[in-house]
């Protein structure tokens, strides 16, 4: 009943002013009507038909009432917003209604008509009259406002008539953020029908869509589409200037259900790169299940993935080496929930703290994996030996580095200290102790270098091979030699998108304040790939190596940054504004390239990579120097970033890493605000 009293308020609002006006007069002149009648029926006590009562009150009621109404107003009212002053001017009006109708047919009388109608029939005109407005308001209003508050939500359609896009739209159907008006499919079978309420619209029909009902939104609804089918259908929405939205992959909604929550904001990897290739459970398990694995830099971005990707191998044990407090307590609480997640209810009893040190017994028997975090420092050989000593890893993963270019080359002692003298005290540290696997996280700046951070990771990459070869000549201080050889490997890739740092969260965040996208330069470009695709590739690159490998990912064809800026811009339901569109809402603005940058980057120095076992894995054959020559040029840099001395610092790496090329001036804070002060005491 209340859907049918719903449904027939929609035509009423959806009339014209005028319109709406003449209806109510026509509903005021039955009230007349309809008073008198039922006033003969008080006055007589029995029902008579209007053809057997007297004509004249109900000819007086109209000509009366209906101007006495019209000069009052009472039809330039808003019957939805009615209120107080609305209804005294009701009373009002039938206050001089009843007064003449009462002195025509009571004071003077009429033959045939009883005096009493006269008294009678303005008091039911009172309570009709009135009692009709408040039901407007109570009925209209509420309506009108509902319309009003859903024609002002974004509104929506689904793309993909599907089992999820079904499962959105009724999660969506009480959402007060956004309203969804129907679907997008592209079986032509479905194309005019209607599901759930909702219509089903060709792709096709989206431009006119957007007119006709004002659509501002697109939820993608296709968690299992390809990329390359995904990316066809962004192209086809880009240039309408809507908001795109997404579902996880069909992989991440395990549930079977689809709720509100399950939306995200279209991510720009949805638009990059190729689809990812299954990973090689062989490959992902060989050095990590059933094994005590070690990983630096376990709260930053890639060795925070690293450890969820490990951890689902069900490794013995897990190490988290992190030197920031909060990112170490960050990614110990989420690998922690996710390693009890397994247990048996008696280990649950115990609680999550003492499971993340003493470990669990998994409801199959297996004994769930220990997650120990870990302060340290990677540079600290004393903390590195200790742990190692401890533990004996079985493999090292080392993503611990300083890896923001401007930052490092602001501050290049603690760049040079921090990934080349770290990255030493560990692999030296796993040598002593026996760990079998040590694979170092670097990086496509390494490639001839026009910066600190990228020579720094380059002669990280350098250690290792010189000491693979070394290796196991290093013994263990005043202990015996090491058992077993220690492999060393390093995985090259260039960008991860949503890393801490890069252009992809730092470009959503200005679009979400109004802009303006800040870029280095309109040609700069570079090579992207997911965090969990690189992170699962170096796990399989470092167990396919035999020892000073370096390994190369492939990142697919480099990306202009300009048009990932553009976009994100556009998949945001927004316009670049630039010299063809000067009313549009984002600007790029183009700031010029920042101290070290470069650019273009490449993942290679040397020519023709060799295949592996697995497509996306290449090995390249880079040289180095061996580890005498190595050792000593490194002791001498040691010393330069001792004492800060940033020209000795570049002039040594410069020695040590073919191709690097110091794009610019010194800029290290130190050292320009001392040549500063210098200045000023002269």
């Amino acid at each position: 009943m209340l859907h049918q009293i719903s449904v027939l308020s929609q035509p009423i609002l959806s009339l014209p002013r005028l319109a709406k006006r003449i209806v109510a007069l026509c509903v005021d002149t039955s009230f007349c009507i309809l008073a008198v009648w039922l006033a003969n029926y008080l006055r007589l006590g029995e029902f008579r038909t209007l053809a057997d009562s007297p004509i004249a009150p109900v000819l007086a009621s109209i000509a009366l009432a209906i101007p006495i109404f019209i000069v009052s107003g009472l039809y330039r009212a808003i019957f939805r917003y009615t209120g107080m002053p609305a209804m005294i001017s009701v009373a009002r009006a039938i206050g001089i209604y009843g007064l003449l109708y009462a002195t025509l047919f009571t004071a003077i009388g009429v033959d045939g008509v009883p005096r009493t109608i006269g008294l009678i029939q303005p008091m039911l005109m009172l309570i009709f009259v009135g009692t009709s407005r408040v039901f407007v308001k109570i009925w209209l209003g509420g309506e009108y406002q509902s319309r009003l508050k859903l024609a002002s939500l974004p509104q929506a359609l689904i793309y993909g008539a599907g089992g999820a896009g079904r499962q959105l739209a009724n999660a969506m159907s009480a959402s007060h953020e956004m309203r969804v008006v129907g679907y997008l499919d592209d079986d032509d079978r479905l194309h005019g029908h209607v599901l759930n309420g909702l219509p089903i619209f060709s792709p096709e029909d989206l431009p006119g869509l957007v007119v006709s009902r004002n659509i501002t939104d697109v939820l993608m609804a296709l968690p299992s589409v390809s990329r390359q089918r995904r990316n066809a259908i962004l192209a086809q929405i880009s240039p309408l200037r809507l908001a795109v939205r997404t579902l996880p992959a069909m992989t991440d909604l395990v549930s079977g259900k689809v709720s509100l929550s399950d939306i995200r904001d279209l991510d720009i990897d949805d638009l990059l790169g190729r689809e990812p290739v299954k990973p090689n459970a062989l490959l992902l398990n060989r050095n990590t299940h059933n094994k005590t694995v070690l990983v630096t830099g376990a709260g930053g971005s890639i060795g925070s993935e690293l450890c969820r990707q490990i951890l689902q191998s069900q490794p013995k044990q897990l190490l988290l080496v992190e030197m920031s407090e909060f990112a170490l307590y960050q990614i110990h609480q989420e690998l922690q929930s996710h390693a009890s997640g397994g247990l048996s209810s008696q280990d649950q009893l115990l609680g999550a703290e003492s499971v993340s040190k003493v470990g669990g017994v998994a409801a199959d028997g297996l004994r769930a994996t220990e997650v120990v975090p870990l302060l340290a420092s990677v540079c600290d050989e004393v903390r590195m030996q200790e742990i190692m000593d401890t533990w004996h890893p079985h493999t090292v993963y080392h993503a611990a580095a300083y890896k923001h270019v401007p930052l490092v080359e602001h501050n290049p002692a603690e760049g040079v200290h921090n990934n080349v003298w770290g990255t030493r005290v560990c692999a030296e540290a796993a040598v002593r102790n026996g760990v079998r696997n040590f694979v170092l996280i670097s990086t496509d700046k390494a490639v001839r270098p026009t910066n600190i951070m990228g020579a720094t990771k380059r002669l990280a990459e350098m250690v290792l091979q010189a000491l693979a070869e070394l290796n196991p000549a290093l013994t263990a201080q005043g202990g015996p030699a090491p058992t077993s050889r220690t492999c060393f490997s390093m995985v090259r890739f260039g960008n991860v998108l949503g890393s801490s740092g890069s252009v992809v969260p730092l470009f959503r965040e200005q679009i979400r304040n109004g802009g303006p996208i800040t870029l280095t330069h309109a040609d700069i470009t570079r090579f992207f790939m997911t965090i969990p695709e690189a992170a699962q590739l170096v796990i399989q690159a470092g167990a396919m190596g035999t020892g000073g490998d370096v390994f190369v990912l492939d990142m697919g064809q480099p990306v202009r940054i300009v048009d990932l800026a553009r976009r994100m811009v556009e998949l945001s339901g927004l316009s670049v504004r630039d010299d063809n569109n000067p009313e549009g809402d984002i600007e790029i603005a183009i700031t010029g390239l920042r101290p070290g940058e470069k650019l273009y980057e490449e993942l290679l120095i040397g020519e023709n990579p060799i295949s592996t076992q697995h497509p996306r894995i290449m090995k390249a054959q880079e040289p180095y120097l061996p580890w005498a020559q190595l050792q000593q040029s490194l002791g001498a840099l040691h010393v330069a970033k001792g004492v800060n001395d940033v020209a000795l610092i570049r002039g040594l790496l410069q020695q040590l890493v073919a191709g690097y090329e110091p794009a610019g001036e010194v800029v290290d804070w130190v050292y320009l605000a001392q040549e500063r002060d210098a200045l000023g005491g002269e």
